[in-house]
C-alpha cells in the first residue's frame, strides 16, 4: 500500500489542523518545530484510512512515508529467515511508524504494519523528515536519542522472550508497561489490543495468557475490567517472577 498513495478525503474532514498539529508534536523529534513549519508539514502529508487487517506497507518496501497513528491499533511484523511471522509490537494512538526507515542504508522498511482495526494514520513524506533532520540540529538529536531508546526496547523484548517460563514473561511486560508516576495507590495498564495479538507478542497462545491473567488476577496481584488491568499489589507482581508457574 505504501508505494501507492491513498488520501480519504473523507478522513481527512474527521479531524481538526490543530488535532493534526498537536499529533505531529506528540512526536518527540518533531516537537521543536514552530507553528508555520508543522503546517508546511501537514500541507505535504494526508491522512489515511485502513480497513481492519489491512497492510500499511511491507519489509522491505521503498520508505517513501513516515506514518503517525491517529486512532486505532496497527502491528509491527517482521518477517524471519524460516519464512514466519513475528509480532514486534502494537502501536496506538501519537505512536510513530517507520522511522527506523531513516537510518537503514537501503532506505527500506525494516517491518511490516497490519492494522488490526479500523485505523486513521497521517502519512508523512521521507524526505521532508530527512529534510528537517538536516535543518535542525535538535530534531536531529532527539532523534538519535530516541532511535537509542528504540534499540534498548527491543534489546528488553529480546531478553524476555528469552525467559522459558510464561509467566514471568507476562509480569515482565505489565511492570514495563505501567505508568511512571510514583502516586501511591493501584496503577492501570491498557489492554487496548487483541488478546490474540498480545499473546503472540509473549510468545504463547490465547489460552494461555487468558489462563495466566486469571491466575495474577486469582492471587490479589491485578484485577481486569475490560480493558483495563489493574495493579493492586505490584510487590506481589514482582514476587511472581522468584517463584516458579
Amino acid at each position: 500500500m505504501d508505494s501507492v498513495p491513498s488520501p480519504s478525503s473523507s478522513a481527512e474532514l474527521l479531524f481538526r489542523p490543530r488535532q493534526l498539529r498537536d499529533l505531529v508534536r506528540g512526536v518527540p523529534w518533531l516537537s521543536a518545530l514552530d507553528d508555520d513549519e508543522v503546517d508546511a508539514l501537514l500541507a505535504a502529508s494526508e491522512v489515511r484510512h485502513l480497513k481492519s487487517h489491512e497492510w500499511l506497507f511491507r519489509q522491505d518496501a521503498p520508505a517513501h512515508w513516515l506514518y503517525i497513528v491517529i486512532s486505532g491499533v496497527v502491528r509491527l511484523v517482521r518477517d524471519t529467515i524460516d519464512g514466519r511471522q513475528a509480532t514486534i509490537r502494537c502501536v496506538e494512538r501519537g505512536g510513530p511508524l517507520g522511522q527506523l526507515s531513516m537510518v537503514s542504508s537501503e532506505g527500506v522498511y525494516l517491518y511490516s504494519t497490519e492494522a488490526l482495526r479500523r485505523t486513521h494514520v497521517l502519512a508523512i513524506p521521507a524526505p521532508r523528515c530527512r529534510a528537517l533532520m538536516d535543518t535542525h540540529p535538535a530534531c536531529r538529536a532527539e532523534f538519535m536519542s530516541r532511535l537509542a531508546l528504540e534499540l534498548t526496547e527491543r534489546l528488553e523484548d529480546m531478553a524476555l522472550l528469552t525467559q522459558a517460563d510464561a509467566m514471568a514473561r507476562l509480569v515482565s511486560y505489565i511492570l514495563r508497561q505501567l505508568p511512571g508516576s510514583r502516586a501511591k495507590g493501584p496503577r492501570v495498564v491498557r489492554l487496548t489490543i487483541p488478546k490474540r495479538w498480545l499473546a503472540a507478542q509473549l510468545a504463547m497462545t490465547p489460552e494461555t495468557l487468558s489462563r495466566l491473567l486469571g491466575k495474577l488476577r486469582d492471587s490479589g496481584a491485578i484485577n481486569i475490567d475490560r480493558q483495563r488491568l489493574v495493579v493492586l499489589d505490584e510487590q506481589k507482581l514482582r514476587d511472581t517472577l522468584l517463584t516458579d508457574d
